[in-house]
């Protein structure tokens, strides 16, 4: 008898189990899937989830930079608690959070530029003083250096002038960071208006004349980074003057 009952609650609890709901597995929830947008709705809200994600994503890699690197699972669990008005910080915790990890990146960015700063001046510094030894570099009284690959004729452009050329620009390690060339464009300006390297470097070329420039960083962008640029670079141009524009 006693066995008998045993065994009917047994199939009793089994039964239940059997039509209780079974939890679903979780997914990855940075996992990258295609979804079919077909409507605009549907693409309209998956290209608002984007740009957030867009944001957050350049926000990380700055962080990442400096060697700060959050948990990622807990940032989207977060989203969406946050976003179902769920969160288990307070609105002032949020913000004070925040406001604390960002002043960390700020710091930790300005002290490894300072030091990537002080490294480029000390290999710029030792790659002028080797380059200047080398046949054919000619040093101005400024420091600046140029190698001319073909010379021009007719006059030298003036402060004045506004001036047409081709151009390359590299950094030391071989980084092209700007190229007239590769845009198939030749670049205009008014030589008063570019950095000091190039303006006191034109007025020593003539029309169609080629020149290669070493331009040590306090006649380039000097201690600030400038795009691709870091700071305190000696920076390496080969330019091509094609045409002359007296002011006025």
């Amino acid at each position: 008898m006693k066995k008998s009952i045993f065994t009917m609650l047994t199939l009793s609890f089994v039964i239940l189990s059997a039509c209780q709901p079974q939890p679903k597995p979780l997914k990855d929830p940075l996992k990258v899937e295609v979804l079919p947008l077909e409507s605009d709705l549907e693409k309209h809200s998956y290209a608002l989830g984007a740009s957030i994600g867009q944001i957050v994503e350049d926000k990380l890699n700055k962080q990442k930079a400096v060697e700060i690197e959050l948990d990622h699972l807990l940032l989207v669990q977060g989203f969406i608690a946050g976003m179902q008005g769920k969160s288990q910080l307070t609105d002032k915790e949020v913000k004070t959070l925040n406001q604390i990890l960002d002043a960390q990146v700020r710091e930790k960015t300005k002290a490894i530029r300072a030091q990537q700063t002080a490294e480029n001046k000390a290999a710029g510094l030792a790659f002028l003083t080797e380059n200047a030894e080398r046949t054919g570099v000619i040093q101005t009284e400024s420091g600046l250096q140029y190698e001319i690959l073909r010379q021009g004729e007719g006059r030298s452009p003036l402060v004045s002038d506004t001036v047409k050329v081709q151009y390359k620009g590299t950094l030391l390690n071989g980084t092209e960071f700007d190229s007239s060339y590769a845009r198939n464009n030749p670049a205009s300006f008014p030589l008063s208006r570019v950095i000091k390297g190039w303006t006191e470097g034109l007025q020593l070329m003539k029309k169609g004349a080629k020149f290669k420039f070493y331009i040590p960083s306090e006649l380039a962008y000097g201690a600030r980074t400038t795009g691709k640029i870091p700071g305190n670079s000696t920076l390496i141009f080969e330019v091509e003057l094609l045409e002359i524009t007296p002011a006025g």
